[in-house]
């Protein structure tokens, strides 16, 4: 006899096998994934017009254990490792912030540069180069170098108040009219920043130049230190609002009838873009495509749920910064590219091969 549990039993057991299949799915990509930042990060550390060679870095690495002060050692500490450590960090806080807004606005076309939070941590940043030294020098000389990560957060945190101010209704954070104010404001940033790069001098408009093409070729551990807070606040703040941002992939109501501060957790979301964007800008300039790409292409590989989204987008976003900037300083050698321009030949053509794959998929 066919009962109502034999007929339920091949349903459980599908689901069951789905399940799994999901599962083996998401620990290959995890395990690809970390094997691809292993190999970026070796190569971040081997590769270059100078000093430390693949075949090198072994003695480099441990003269570095030794403490001792042979050339190949001194570029591996004081060139190579606080490079290697920030563009990890411009890459996973990038593609965290580009997360963070998919999430938001359920949209897998939305990044930090959709609301404005970009440009506002551009501007603050452009006008501290240009400025800074002339009209702020005793603040410069308080902060050191935290000055200019500082102004670039400021700038993104000034954005994104404004936008909140604009966006409330009756307590409520409308997100249509954020992505709308977001769209302007964005446009009135990039007009005021022309407008400082245009009364600059020779000398700071060369500067704001190549950091607005994006580089690396700065990295000190003056840097390093100067992110490290960043880094600790995003750390201690992310893991809180990974089972909001999975409610708002529902809807805000549906979020809501789940338990969702649904007005907290917009403000929070907001808030660590503008934390990891003003930070990443400050140390890197304006790095584009990266937190576009990388989270939808990670959604595509592990579907929605930001437990697996958002940390596999922070390790494949950092390996893909460290091997466009191992691009940037092979392909020109002994010269070096923007990061930002390679990272745009590379990003461009890959974004347009994910959307139209993904037209042709619900076609």
């Amino acid at each position: 006899m066919v009962t109502q549990a034999t007929l339920a039993r091949p349903a459980t057991e599908a689901e069951a096998a789905r399940g799994g299949s999901s599962f083996s799915r998401v620990r290959v990509v995890w395990i690809a994934s970390s094997c691809l930042l292993a190999l970026c990060i070796l190569g971040s550390l081997a590769v270059g017009p100078t000093g430390v060679s693949l075949t090198s870095l072994p003695d480099a690495i441990a003269g570095a254990w030794a403490g001792d002060g042979r050339p190949e050692t001194l570029v591996l500490l004081k060139l190579r490792l606080p490079r290697l450590l920030l563009g990890a960090f411009v890459g996973a806080a990038l593609t965290l912030s580009g997360t963070i807004m998919q999430g938001l606005f359920r949209n897998p076309l939305a990044d930090p540069g959709l609301i404005g939070v970009s440009s506002g941590a551009a501007l603050a940043a452009v006008a501290w180069i240009a400025l800074g030294s002339a009209l702020a020098a005793p603040v410069v000389k308080v902060l050191g170098v935290y000055a200019l990560p500082i102004a670039a957060f400021a700038g993104g945190l000034a954005t994104t108040y404004v936008l909140v101010a604009i966006a409330q209704r009756s307590g409520t954070l409308v997100t249509g009219t954020l992505l709308l104010a977001g769209v302007a404001i964005s446009a009135f940033s990039g007009a005021l920043t022309g407008l400082v790069a245009y009364s600059s001098d020779d000398r700071e408009l060369r500067d704001l130049t190549l950091w607005s093409m994006g580089s690396l070729s700065g990295a000190n551990w003056d840097k390093v230190l100067a992110v490290t807070p960043f880094v600790v606040l995003l750390a201690v703040m992310l893991p809180r609002s990974v089972r909001a941002l999975n409610g708002l992939l529902l809807g805000e109501a549906e979020a809501f009838h789940l338990g969702v501060n649904v007005d907290a957790e917009k403000r929070r979301c907001v808030l660590l873009t503008a934390l990891a964007t003003g930070a990443a800008v400050a140390v890197a300039g304006i790095v584009g495509f990266v937190g576009i790409v990388i989270p939808h292409l990670v959604r595509l590989l592990v579907g929605p749920d930001h437990r697996h989204v958002l940390p596999l987008g922070a390790i494949i976003g950092a390996a893909l910064v460290l091997c466009g900037d191992i691009a940037a300083r092979m392909l020109v050698r002994p010269g070096e590219l923007p990061l930002g321009l390679v990272l745009a030949v590379v990003g461009a053509p890959l974004f347009l091969h994910l959307v139209i794959n993904r037209q042709a998929a619900e076609g």
